[in-house]
C-alpha cells in the first residue's frame, strides 16, 4: 500500500516501484493506491490472506485493521521509491501486526527515514493537522446553528444578553449548535493524539480535551480551550506510545489496546490535568481579573488594546474569558464602555481569517477557503471560535495577527467610547440596538478585520518564503507536507493535481501540419507532430518542449520554462506565474528523485492548462528526495479553476511512467523535439 500526502506523484512512483522490484526478484505484488482520487486496485480479503507480507509505504494515517495476523513492515514513501527491493526482502522478518496499532504509518513510530528533528516536527504537525481537519465540521455546523439561532430567534436582554426564549424551536437550534462546539474542543484533542497513537490514543485524548475544555474540575471560570485541547492531545498520543513500549505478559496483550491503555493513559493525564496544568490556568485567570479591575480609570485606549489582545488570543480559553467576563460583569455597575471595546473586538477573528482567505486565495487549499466563508458568517453574530482552526493549524501566524487586529479594535471602540448593554459582541449587537456609537463600532470592526487579514497573509507568506532555505534539506529526509494548510493543507500541492486541468481533445493543427498534409510528405515529422497534439490530453506540444535548458539553477530554470508557456499566449503575467511557482518550492521541493522534477503553478496569471518539458545536460540542484540532479523537468501551470480526477489521473499516469528506466534513457538520449514528442506520446 502507498501513500503520500498530497495524494500525487509519490504515491504512484512508489507503487511503480515496489512492482518493478517484485518482478525482478520473482515476486507476486499488489499494490494498493491511495491517492486523491482515492484508493485504486484496492486489496481485497483474499488477497490480505494470501500475501507472505503487507508493506505500507505511506507518510499518511492509513487503516491497519485489516491486515491483523499478517507480517507489516510501515515504512515512508520515499523508501518505497528508492529502496524498493530492500523492503521486499524486509518484509519477511517484519513483526505480525496483532491490532493495536503499534507502529503505524504516519504515527510516531514510522521514522522510516530518520529520526532527526525535522522527522519529528513534520509527525507532530501531521497530527495537529489531523486533529483540525476532524474539527472543522463541528465549528461550522455549531457556528451556523448558534449565529442563525441568534439572528432569527434572540433578543437583546440587558441582564443576558442575546436570550432564546426556553422551549422555543430556536432554542433547540441553538442547543444543538452549543453541543456542536462543546464535541470541537475534545475532537481536536482526539485525533491529535490518534494520528500519534493510534487507536489507543482516542479515548484519552478526547476525555483529556473535554477536561481542558471544563474549567471547573480545576476550578477555573473558563476552560483551556483550543490550546488546551492540543496540550493534552499531543500528552496523550505520546503517553500511549510510552505505554506500548512496557513489556507485558502475552495474556496480558490482547487486551492492553482496547482496556489497558485507554484506562491508564486516560487516568494519567485526566489526574496530571486537573492537579498540575489545571491549577496555574486558574491562578492566571484570577490574577488576571484582579489586575484589570485596576485599570479602568486609565486610559480608555490602553484598556481597549489590552482587552482586544486578551479577546484575541484564545478564543474562548481563559484569557478570552476573563476579559469577556470583566467586561460583563461591570454592566451591571452601569459601566457599558467597557464591554463595548470587547464587543469591537469579538468578531474580529473570523471576520479577518475569512477576509484573509479571499484577498489571498492561493494561501488556503479549498476546505480553508469555505471554512473562511463561515467564519465570515460567524463573526457577523459575534462567534470568535470561528477562527479557531485557522489559529490552530498556523497558531504563529494566525494568533499574533488575531491580536493585532483585536487591539486595534479595541482600542478604537474605548477611545471612541463605544458602549454595549448585553455580554456578546459582534455586529449582531448593533443590529440590536444594544450598542452606543455604531457608526465607530462598526468602523473599529471593519478596521480591526482588515488589519488582522493583511498581518495574516503578510506572515504566512513570509513563512512560506523562509521555508525555501531549508526545503532542500528536509527533502532529503521524506517529502515536506503542509496538509494543511489545512491539512493540508495547500493550494500549491493541489496544483499538481490540478495541472492538467481544461478541455480535452486534440490541439489546433500547426502550419507544419497542414503543409505537410498537402505535400504528402515527411511522414515522419508529421507523425511526431500529429502526435504532440495528443501528449497529456494535448496540454504538451512542440511549442512548449525545450531539448536543453539554459538556467544552471532552480529559480532561473523556472523562469525559463515560465516563459516558454507563456510563448504559448495562454500565460498573461510570467512574473505571477514564476512567484507562485517559487511559493510552491517554498512549500516542498518538487524534485522528485531519479533526475524528476515536476515544478508546478496554479494561478490565474494562467489562462489555460500548459505543460512544459525541457532536459539539463548538467542537471539541476532541486534538492530531490534522493539527492540527484534534475535533468528531465516537466512545468505544469494551470488556472484556478482547473481541476478534476481526470486530471490526476493523468498525473498519476505521468508519475508511474517516469519510473520506467528505459523511457527516462529514451526521453534523456532523443535527438530533438520531434523524437522527444514521439518518447513522451507513450503517457498520452
Amino acid at each position: 500500500m502507498t501513500a503520500c500526502p498530497t495524494g500525487i506523484a509519490h504515491t504512484y512512483m512508489a507503487a511503480e516501484k515496489l512492482t518493478q522490484a517484485a518482478q525482478s526478484l520473482g515476486h507476486e505484488i499488489k499494490v494498493e493506491t491511495q491517492g486523491s482520487i482515492g484508493a485504486e486496485n484496492v486489496l481485497s480479503d483474499n488477497d490480505v490472506r494470501d500475501a507472505d507480507g503487507i508493506i505500507i509505504a505511506a507518510d499518511k494515517d492509513v487503516d491497519r485493521s485489516r491486515f491483523v495476523g499478517k507480517k507489516v513492515l510501515a515504512v515512508g514513501v520515499a523508501e518505497g521509491i528508492h529502496h524498493p527491493e530492500q523492503l521486499i526482502e524486509r518484509v519477511h522478518s517484519a513483526p505480525v501486526h496483532g491490532g493495536d496499532g503499534d507502529g503505524a504509518a504516519g504515527s510516531g513510530t514510522a521514522s522510516a527515514g530518520g529520526s532527526g528533528g525535522g522527522k519529528e516536527r513534520s509527525v507532530a504537525y501531521k497530527a495537529l493537522m489531523n486533529g483540525v481537519s476532524y474539527m472543522i465540521p463541528f465549528v461550522v455546523v455549531g457556528g451556523l446553528l448558534i449565529a442563525i439561532s441568534l439572528a432569527i430567534g434572540g433578543h437583546a436582554n440587558p441582564s443576558g444578553g442575546l436570550v432564546i426564549p426556553d422551549g422555543s424551536f430556536w432554542k433547540h437550534v441553538n442547543d444543538i449548535g452549543t453541543i456542536g462546539f462543546t464535541l470541537m474542543v475534545p475532537i481536536l484533542s482526539g485525533y491529535i493524539a490518534y494520528a500519534i497513537g493510534d487507536r489507543p490514543a482516542l479515548v484519552p485524548g478526547m476525555i483529556g480535551g473535554w477536561i481542558a475544555n471544563t474549567g471547573s474540575l480545576y476550578d477555573s471560570k473558563a476552560g483551556a480551550g483550543f490550546i488546551g485541547a492540543i496540550v493534552t492531545g499531543f500528552l496523550a498520543g505520546y503517553l500511549v506510545l510510552w505505554i506500548k513500549k512496557v513489556k507485558v505478559p502475552k495474556f496480558v496483550q490482547p487486551i492492553m489496546p482496547i482496556i489497558v491503555i485507554p484506562i491508564a493513559a486516560t487516568t494519567a493525564l485526566g489526574l496530571f490535568f486537573i492537579y498540575v496544568i489545571g491549577k496555574p490556568i486558574s491562578w492566571v485567570f484570577t490574577h488576571l481579573t484582579g489586575w484589570l479591575g485596576g485599570m479602568t480609570g486609565s486610559s480608555a485606549i490602553l484598556l481597549g488594546a489590552i482587552l482586544g489582545l486578551m479577546i484575541a488570543f484564545d478564543m474562548g480559553g481563559p484569557v478570552n474569558k476573563t476579559a469577556f467576563l470583566f467586561g460583563a460583569g461591570l454592566i451591571a455597575s452601569g459601566n457599558q464602555t467597557v464591554m463595548g471595546m470587547c464587543a469591537a473586538a469579538i468578531p474580529v477573528m473570523p471576520l479577518g481569517q475569512g477576509l484573509a482567505t479571499l484577498i489571498r486565495r492561493r494561501l488556503y487549499d479549498e476546505q480553508e477557503r469555505e471554512t473562511g466563508m463561515a467564519a465570515l458568517f460567524m463573526g457577523l453574530f459575534g462567534i470568535s471560535e470561528g477562527a479557531i482552526p485557522f489559529a490552530a493549524a498556523r497558531p504563529a501566524q494566525v494568533i499574533p495577527a488575531n491580536m493585532l487586529g483585536g487591539a486595534v479594535a479595541g482600542a478604537l471602540a474605548g477611545m471612541a467610547g463605544v458602549s454595549d448593554a448585553v455580554p456578546h459582541g459582534g455586529p449582531i449587537v448593533a443590529a440590536l440596538g444594544a450598542v452606543g456609537g455604531v457608526p465607530t463600532f462598526f468602523l473599529a470592526v471593519a478596521i480591526g478585520s482588515v488589519v488582522t487579514a493583511l498581518a495574516t497573509v503578510t506572515l504566512v507568506d513570509i513563512s512560506e518564503r523562509r521555508k525555501a532555505g531549508v526545503a532542500a534539506g528536509e527533502a532529503a529526509a521524506g517529502p515536506l507536507v503542509r496538509e494543511p494548510a489545512l491539512a493540508g493543507v495547500g493550494a500549491g500541492a493541489g496544483a499538481a493535481g490540478a495541472a492538467l486541468g481544461g478541455p480535452s481533445g486534440p490541439a489546433p493543427r500547426t502550419g507544419t501540419q497542414a503543409e505537410a498534409d498537402a505535400a504528402g510528405t515527411a511522414p515522419a515529422t508529421v507523425t511526431a507532430t500529429a502526435t504532440a497534439t495528443e501528449v497529456l490530453s494535448g496540454y504538451l506540444t512542440e511549442g512548449t518542449v525545450k531539448t536543453q535548458l539554459d538556467a544552471g539553477e532552480k529559480e532561473a530554470a523556472i523562469r525559463e520554462m515560465a516563459e516558454l508557456a507563456a510563448a504559448t499566449g495562454k500565460v498573461a503575467d510570467v512574473g505571477e506565474l514564476v512567484r507562485v511557482a517559487l511559493a510552491r518550492e517554498a512549500q516542498g521541493t518538487t524534485g522528485l528523485g531519479e533526475e524528476i522534477a515536476i515544478p508546478h503553478a496554479k494561478t490565474d496569471a494562467v489562462a489555460a492548462p500548459v505543460v512544459g518539458f525541457a532536459r539539463s545536460a548538467e542537471g539541476i540542484d532541486w534538492g530531490s528526495l534522493d539527492g540527484t540532479l534534475a535533468k528531465l523537468v516537466f512545468m505544469i501551470s494551470v488556472p484556478e479553476a482547473a481541476a478534476g480526477d481526470e486530471h490526476l489521473r493523468i498525473l498519476a499516469l505521468l508519475s508511474r511512467k517516469l519510473m520506467d528506466e528505459d523511457f527516462r534513457a529514451r526521453l534523456q538520449s532523443a535527438p530533438d523535439k520531434a523524437a522527444i514528442l514521439r518518447v513522451l506520446s507513450e503517457i498520452a
